[in-house]
């Protein structure tokens, strides 16, 4: 069998990916698909393997913001084979991409048969609290550039590549402010750093928006690495 694109399915021990392959689906991921609402039942689990998911809490102005993103390092949903089946966020796809879906109750089984199972799914959990409670105080305490710089940063690990697929309008939404702040960002205190075409981002230098997001990205990546090995930053 080729090894899974997911990193948490390539982690699994045999008997463990034996358990769950036959109920595994593979499905596209169009971009701007709502995978479920703040409050849904959690009926099916995702591991991507090309693509990013975004985990998004909607605010009392009518915005949203994002507290997560999940690529081919992680899953979306595996809180429901843990210790509960009710979403907590809104799940929408940011970059289309694909992935391979299993329903909750057949992971929630495997989970109850494995330890070993269950303890990797317990730290990936872990790892996407990190990012949610890191976003908290980033939002909070970080500028507007540093938060653009962790938030590019972060894609690129995720799809393994300099181009990024995102209009500006969609950065606005996912840093819960306005457009016109974001250009004004882009062009020019990032001006060198990343060039910008309608929908497409691309990263020209690294190290120069590593500087520029602080200690933001290094913060994520550590929590990555001591919950999820090594493996799970890209590069």
């Amino acid at each position: 069998m080729t090894a899974p694109l997911n990193r948490l399915l390539a982690s699994l021990a045999a008997a463990d990916i034996d358990a769950i392959r036959p109920h595994l689906e593979a499905i596209d991921l169009p971009q701007e698909t709502v995978l479920f609402e703040d409050g849904d039942p959690i009926s099916r689990v995702y591991f991507p393997h090309r693509g990013i998911i975004s985990l998004l809490v909607d605010l009392a102005s009518g915005d949203m913001i994002e507290t997560a993103m999940i690529g081919r390092d992680s899953l979306v949903g595996g809180a429901s084979a843990i210790d509960g089946n009710i979403s907590l966020n809104r799940a929408v796809v940011q970059v289309a991409g694909a992935a391979s879906v299993l329903s909750a109750d057949r992971l929630r089984h495997a989970a109850a048969q494995s330890d070993d199972l269950r303890a990797i799914l317990i730290r990936h959990e872990q790892a996407i609290l990190a990012q949610s409670q890191q976003s908290a105080a980033w939002n909070a305490t970080h500028s507007l550039e540093a938060r653009l710089a962790r938030c590019l940063l972060r894609c690129r690990d995720l799809l393994d590549s300099e181009d990024i697929p995102l209009t500006q309008e969609f950065i606005a939404q996912m840093l819960g402010v306005r457009r016109a702040s974001v250009t004004l960002v882009a062009t020019t205190k990032q001006a060198g750093l990343i060039a910008y075409k309608r929908g497409h981002i691309r990263v020209q230098d690294v190290e120069g928006l590593k500087e520029s997001a602080c200690e933001c990205y290094s913060t994520l990546r550590s929590h990555a690495d001591r919950l999820l090995g090594p493996a799970a930053a890209i590069r």
